[in-house]
């Protein structure tokens, strides 16, 4: 079957051909797909945050709350360490369980690490063709740990991170970086004790917005859609191209690392064969990209 095929069973509803569409953005037909899309865009939202704060219970009504608005609805589960995994969300049967076989509910596992440049190929590809199939919403789940939150952040606008209420819980957060990518902080289950205390200690380490909710029982999930509007809403062609920015220079630095020359270069520099500024122009060269390496001319060379 062919691509155009494809896309057209997927445009009239096949889940089916829809899935292997999201299988073609991981392959090296990737481009052959690209060029034949439009340029629908979808929003897109990341939700982040560590293992048990309660991203998949979120996602789930937020799910329900864009559904009650009509919208059609994508969720991509991003796990960085398996390209077997389905994520923690669709490892969550129960909780996503309202929306299974909603047809305008679509629930997908994500690409990993060594797959055409990872999740910063993965990530955008698939939200181009989700948009062109009329997803209105796509919401991105990832674990909360590594270099994916900053590739999701690139694409996602806003960034949601979800944390507990607990001792510590938001200087763990800043040190593991996630404050740096949250346009919005959620707390979940702010029910327990040191709700009020996990906000002041996050007031002192970002300027984010923070609400506090209860997802399991659907408590403040408007509040939280609401500060996702008035992010959207605030939205500029300069936080746009920003994020634009962002994407190419993820995107370039996965195709790099996963280059064939690579380890052979670091070789020639770790044993000083080669200067650093050299391998790095040999790099750029090997992969095609033909950008002038300002720092390695302009620097001294060093060994």
């Amino acid at each position: 079957m062919t691509i155009d095929d494809l896309v057209a069973q997927a445009r009239s509803g096949s889940m089916r051909a829809t899935g292997k569409l999201l299988s073609i953005v991981e392959s090296p037909r990737r481009d052959e797909l690209l060029a034949m899309l439009g340029t629908r865009t979808a929003r897109v939202i990341g939700v982040t945050g560590p293992p048990g704060a309660g991203k998949s219970t979120t996602i789930a009504v937020l799910v329900a709350a864009y559904r009650s608005r009509g919208q059609r609805v994508a969720v991509l589960a991003v796990d960085p360490s398996s390209p077997y995994s389905g994520g923690a969300l669709l490892g969550d049967r129960i909780r996503m369980a309202a929306h299974i076989n909603d047809d305008d509910v679509l629930i997908r596992s994500v690409a990993t690490r060594g797959h055409l440049g990872g999740l910063a190929a993965a990530v955008p590809a698939a939200i181009r063709v989700l948009a062109e199939l009329s997803y209105d919403v796509v919401l991105l789940e990832t674990v909360g740990v590594g270099q994916s939150e900053i590739e999701i952040s690139a694409v996602a606008d806003p960034t949601v991170v979800i944390l507990n209420p607990g001792a510590g819980d938001a200087v763990q957060a800043a040190k593991a970086g996630l404050l740096e990518v949250a346009d919005i902080v959620a707390i979940n289950k702010a029910d327990r004790d040191g709700a009020d205390q996990t906000v002041r200690d996050l007031h002192a380490e970002t300027d984010a917005p923070i609400l506090k909710i209860i997802a399991a029982r659907n408590e403040g999930i408007g509040e939280l859609v609401e500060a996702i509007d008035a992010h959207h809403r605030s939205d500029s062609p300069q936080r746009r191209a920003a994020r634009a920015r962002a994407q190419i220079l993820s995107l370039a630095q996965s195709v790099l690392r996963t280059h064939d020359g690579l380890e052979a270069l670091a070789g020639a520099v770790a044993d000083g064969r080669l200067d650093v500024y050299s391998a790095t122009r040999a790099l750029l060269d090997e992969a095609g990209l033909r950008v002038a390496a300002e720092t390695a001319e302009s620097a001294p060379h060093q060994r």
